[in-house]
């Protein structure tokens, strides 16, 4: 496997996140980020670190309680992972994007994003995410 942080091990470790995303599964996230994590959404203008990171993704899993990812290219080098993804999901609850409040439609969508994640020592260091905002909001019908 090599060291915590070579390509190898972080093949693993990526897996063992994504699954834990998909499962919903906050217990098993937290355990994989440093403790000084920082999570940022770089398009919604969303960021948390360390001990605001779980509240930030819970409030993820509460907009889009279905919300699953499935990644379309995945690239892992020592040090740091960096993935395609598209994510389907319900909007069930309330959704925020700075000032916009998108009141529940129940309309299943998806969209296109894409994470880096630098790794320190087997643990997630930061998740930049680069998601497609934009076609959230025109598949809720916030934009034209």
């Amino acid at each position: 496997m090599g060291t915590p942080d070579s390509a190898a091990s972080l093949e693993s470790a990526i897996a063992a996140y994504n699954e834990a995303w998909n499962a919903h599964d906050l217990d098993a996230i937290m355990s994989m980020h440093a403790t000084d994590m920082v999570f940022e959404n770089h398009t919604a203008g969303e960021s948390a670190s360390g001990g605001d990171v779980r509240a930030h993704i819970g409030s993820i899993f509460k907009t889009w309680p279905d919300i699953a990812f499935e990644t379309r290219r995945l690239y892992v080098r020592d040090g740091v992972v960096t993935q395609e993804w598209t994510a389907t999901a319900t909007h069930a609850n309330e959704m925020r994007r700075g000032d916009l409040v998108a009141e529940p439609t129940g309309k299943r969508i998806s969209w296109r994003g894409i994470d880096v994640i630098p790794f320190e020592s087997g643990k997630v260091k930061r998740k930049d995410v680069y998601s497609d905002s934009g076609s959230i909001l025109r598949q809720l019908g916030l934009l034209d």
